[in-house]
């Protein structure tokens, strides 16, 4: 599967840029993000079989406080908390489809504080995803959402020490490593130290993410848009 990024000003064969959704994916309730071979909606019942078969694989959640997934029950279960956790602000959990709507991954922002303008991405993929560049283009889609819809000015991000693979893939798209938080996350009954890293809005401005070329549709819910000013970045998003 192809996932590479177009540039803003690369031909897309997706069309003219007032719909780059491939043609079988459907206009999607909420805010959603689309590229030419990637896209981010909120997760639907529909998705519990798929996300099941992607997170019952023991690698996937090997470094996650839950997981892995034992029957769909679970994966449904999960569905069914979104909405409220939206609404109350404390997470923002997206799919991340492929051209033809099926699920590959899950991305989320949390941590959220609209006074600091800043919050925290999460994402995992299943293990068939893994090194096709799908996480790089996951990573442009949700960024444009944090530094332009939502209109933050940090994206930061944790990474368990021992999990070498998402450290290097944080770096590789320009996140920066912070320190070490100890014993800052549980995984069953373990404590564990996590790595911080951070992208800021004035490097992702610059970066290849942002030059991506991305249509940002609908609105996002109102406790994770931090208020207008001056130095919100100038990339539109369209409402519809």
């Amino acid at each position: 599967m192809p996932t590479t990024i177009t540039p803003s000003n690369a031909p897309t064969s997706l069309g003219s840029s007032a719909d780059r959704r491939p043609p079988s994916i459907p206009r999607s309730r909420g805010i959603t993000a689309h590229s030419a071979t990637l896209g981010l909606r909120y997760p639907r019942p529909s998705d519990a079989p798929a996300l099941y078969a992607l997170a019952s694989d023991p690698e996937v959640t090997r470094y996650f406080s839950w997981g892995p997934y034992r029957d769909e029950d679970q994966a449904r279960a999960w569905l069914a908390t979104l909405a409220a956790r939206r609404r109350a602000g404390i997470a923002l959990e997206l799919a991340i489809v492929d051209r033809t709507d099926q699920p590959i991954g899950i991305t989320l922002l949390n941590d959220v504080s609209l006074r600091d303008r800043r919050c925290c991405v999460g994402t995992w993929l299943g293990r068939a995803h893994w090194g096709t560049g799908a996480n790089r283009e996951s990573k442009a889609l949700i960024a444009r959402l944090a530094f332009s819809a939502l209109r933050m000015e940090r994206l930061g991000a944790y990474a368990d020490v021992r999990n070498e693979r998402s450290q290097a893939a944080l770096k590789r798209i320009g996140f920066e490593r912070e320190g070490v938080l100890r014993a800052f996350h549980r995984h069953g009954d373990q404590p564990r130290d996590v790595m911080v890293y951070s992208l800021l809005r004035a490097h992702w401005e610059r970066s290849e993410l942002a030059r991506a070329d991305i249509l940002v549709t609908g609105r996002p819910p109102a406790r994770f848009v931090a208020s207008p000013r001056a130095s919100t970045s100038p990339i539109p998003v369209e409402a519809r």
